[in-house]
């Protein structure tokens, strides 16, 4: 006590250089952010560097071609009119010319094979001399190719933009897609531009305006919850600066640090804002009630009364908050890691500088707590009331409370095994024109996702052989049956279109030797945008097509085109290697598993280990635990019941809530301990507990609920799953801390 004593007075005699110390840090901390904030969605915030399926992705885009593809939708009169070619010729030499662009692809470009003394030459499918029918014959016999370069109704043309790698621009993704949007207006009146590059921009601009808008909202329902929860006026300035400073002093650390805001981030300023809140109210609250019992006391004195009794239950929910944070950081994404890490500095820095704050503040303030009143206070609704009643209920009906609540825990452990994993690219994006322009587009293509699948001879040898082609053949029927798969295009197409037009080429007759020369010159440079052979023949590739699906969906996708490979293909000669972002975007899944598992069973037996000490009973640790899981059952429960699934922002869910559970149990479980040597039975002890903590419990759980309600508000689906889940689950919370927790203490803790 004397020690502590010394410590605040301390921090009062250096007041004012704190202050100063304080402002500037916030200064530097400010000119950070403005100055170095930027947003970040690529690739890389999802998987490791060194991740397997991240390098072998990288890999196949530097031999196969990049899949950071633009895809244009333009609205033509006639898409085989003479025109119509002359500005798309005209567009390509424009965007061919960017640096960063590999190739462009469209009609205009697109080249048929014609077999002619003994040689296969290319000429232009797109040829304005040739009929109208005559074009629309040719283009129906090539038609994989051909409804990816025009709708079947002639009346849009699809214009393709194939960047480099993705290394080389993720840095440079918001001026390409302005310069490429600039370049087809210059040319176009209207059109529909998408594709992963576009949905990329349109998740990180989604992302810092939401940014903005979660921070103006959480400051003025953080002010305006502030009004109700504050016992006086006089600590509305106290209590905004305790929420403002730390999360001012984090972003300049993240800034300073080089880091960005992404999707997942861009949560942290509002949760650590709701956060801070709660502290502050636990302490001015404890603050003001000692005020007025102990009128005799010093300013001293009472600081020290306010930090001794508050300073244990918030270090400790602090511990717990902290470490369903810091449990995402054994997740394998690296945008969980980052959030983790950067919330638990946060943490640290709101529980230590809510202390120094509020004993600066309070040093300025007179001792006069009589004539202190809330900004406004209803008459008609009494909290003393409701939680006498609620006392007497818990004790009365505490067998019926336990037997409801435990047959809702075990439903609840049974729906667990009930919510699906899977993360629907669409719910991350809000709506908009890129999200308006990505159904259009796929409307009329059918596909906006690419895939490569490269099937190559396990020995190493040249796959132009008669037996390769019709395996490759057969493999690329079972394809074009898959529902979810748009026109494969491969060198069977080629092929396909050869043999109609002449029959002689690959009769049985004709040599190996033959058919390997015939084939090997179909794959043209000029129609490069489709990879149909590996540079030294040694593999064979078909690019297929898919709309924007769920990873579930892609997991059963990759699943079906092995099974067709390996029911066509004799795998012990050949093997199957799929490629491209969509193999890659499909491991969310398991990914989000193991983000579940390991982060919720590490915040789980950290919060036992905490409570247990903290407790110092391990039958008690076991009533009092009980409780804190039944809100994590019952958000299984309305998962399954509303088919959210476990998607890139709901995984962090459960260590995250599970910490904030345990908040408002330790600030009771905390009284109730204290008054075990004063009373006699659990009954009182309780009842005892729940008089002086209640007002701070339903406090802190509205400013919870507001806070996540902010980011239920976003625009972006999974996002507003994501905030009213966590909203409902602190409501549930405090609805077992004071019925369930009560019920149970009351009836084992004996």
């Amino acid at each position: 006590m004397q020690k502590l004593e010394q410590i605040i007075s301390l921090i009062i005699k250096f007041r004012i250089s704190i202050i100063v110390l304080i402002s500037v840090l916030m200064a530097i901390s400010g000119y950070q952010t403005i100055n170095k904030l930027r947003i970040d969605n690529s690739l890389s915030i999802w998987f490791l560097e060194d991740d397997p399926s991240y390098k072998a992705y990288i890999d196949f885009q530097e031999k196969f071609g990049s899949d950071e593809i633009f895809i244009a939708m333009l609205p033509v009169e006639n898409a085989i009119g003479d025109n119509e070619k002359g500005q798309l010729l005209k567009l390509h030499k424009a965007i061919d010319s960017l640096q960063y662009v590999n190739t462009s692809f469209s009609i205009a470009k697109a080249k048929y094979p014609i077999y002619t003394n003994n040689t296969i030459v290319f000429d232009e499918l797109y040829n304005t001399e040739r009929s109208e029918k005559g074009l629309k014959n040719l283009l129906s016999k090539l038609p994989n190719i051909s409804t990816q370069l025009v709708s079947e109704d002639f009346k849009n043309q699809f214009f393709y933009i194939q960047l480099n790698p993705t290394p080389t621009i993720e840095t440079k993704r918001k001026d390409i897609l302005g310069e490429i949007s600039g370049i087809i207006q210059q040319n176009y009146d209207n059109y529909y531009l998408t594709g992963p590059p576009v949905l990329n921009e349109a998740y990180s601009k989604g992302i810092y305006k939401e940014s903005l808008i979660f921070g103006v909202l959480t400051v003025l329902v953080i002010t305006l919850m502030l009004v109700f929860l504050l016992p006086s006026k006089r600590y509305l300035i106290i209590s905004l600066l305790s929420v403002a400073v730390p999360v001012s002093l984090l972003f300049g650390i993240i800034t300073s640090q080089g880091y960005a805001l992404n999707m997942i981030s861009m949560l942290i300023p509002t949760i650590l804002m709701v956060y801070s809140v709660s502290d502050v109210v636990h302490i001015i609250n404890i603050y003001h009630k000692e005020g007025l019992v102990n009128k005799s006391f010093t300013k001293i004195q009472l600081l020290t009364m306010a930090v001794r009794k508050s300073f244990t239950p918030c270090f400790y929910t602090t511990l717990t908050t902290f470490v369903g944070y810091f449990a995402l950081f054994l997740s394998p994404l690296p945008a969980f890691k980052n959030m983790g890490i950067f919330t638990c500095i946060g943490l640290v820095l709101s529980f230590l500088l809510v202390y120094v704050i509020t004993i600066i503040g309070f040093s300025f303030m007179s001792l006069n707590f009589k004539e202190a009143k809330p900004f406004i206070a209803f008459k008609r609704i009494s909290q003393h009331g409701f939680i006498t009643w609620l006392n007497g209920f818990t004790t009365q009906y505490k067998n019926s409370i336990i037997i409801t609540f435990t047959f809702i825990l075990i439903y609840g452990i049974y729906s667990v095994f009930q919510v699906k994993i899977d993360t629907n690219s669409q719910d991350l994006l809000a709506e908009g024109k890129e999200k308006q322009d990505l159904r259009i587009v796929e409307s009329q293509l059918k596909g906006s996702s690419r895939m490569q699948l490269n099937i190559s001879t396990v020995n190493g040898d040249k796959i132009l052989t008669k037996d390769a082609m019709s395996q490759l053949e057969d493999f690329q029927k079972e394809l074009e049956k898959n529902p979810l798969i748009n026109a494969p295009v491969s060198a069977v197409n080629i092929k396909s279109f050869l043999e109609k037009r002449t029959p002689v080429l690959f009769q049985t007759t004709v040599s190996d030797e033959k058919i390997e020369n015939t084939l090997a010159s179909v794959d043209n440079s000029d129609n490069s945008f489709f990879k149909l052979f590996s540079n030294d023949f040694t593999s064979a590739g078909i690019t297929i097509s898919f709309k924007d699906i769920k990873t579930s969906q892609l997991e059963q996708l990759i699943s079906d085109i092995q099974k067709d490979f390996e029911a066509t293909f004799n795998i012990k000669d050949y093997q199957l290697k799929i490629n491209g972002f969509a193999v890659v975007f499909a491991q969310l899944n398991n990914f989000i598993l193991q983000t579940q598992f390991k982060s919720f069973f590490a915040a789980f037996f950290v919060a036992f280990i905490c409570l247990w000490f903290f407790i110092r009973s391990i039958k008690t640790t076991f009533l009092v635990l009980i409780p804190n899981i039944l809100p994590l059952a019952i958000l299984a429960i309305l998962m399954s019941w509303l088919d959210i699934p476990l998607d890139v922002t709901t995984a962090m869910i459960t260590p995250i809530m599970l910490g904030i559970a345990m908040d408002d149990t330790i600030h009771l479980v905390y009284k109730y301990r204290k008054n075990e040597v004063k009373t006699e039975t659990p009954e009182t002890r309780m009842n005892n507990a729940m008089r002086y903590t209640g007002s701070a419990l339903f406090s802190t759980t509205f400013a919870l609920v507001a806070g996540f309600l902010i980011i239920a508000s976003s625009a972006t689906p999974s996002v507003r799953d994501f905030g009213l889940l966590c909203a409902v689950t602190v409501a549930i919370a405090l609805i077992t801390d004071i019925f369930y927790l009560p019920a149970l203490l009351k009836k084992y803790d004996r």
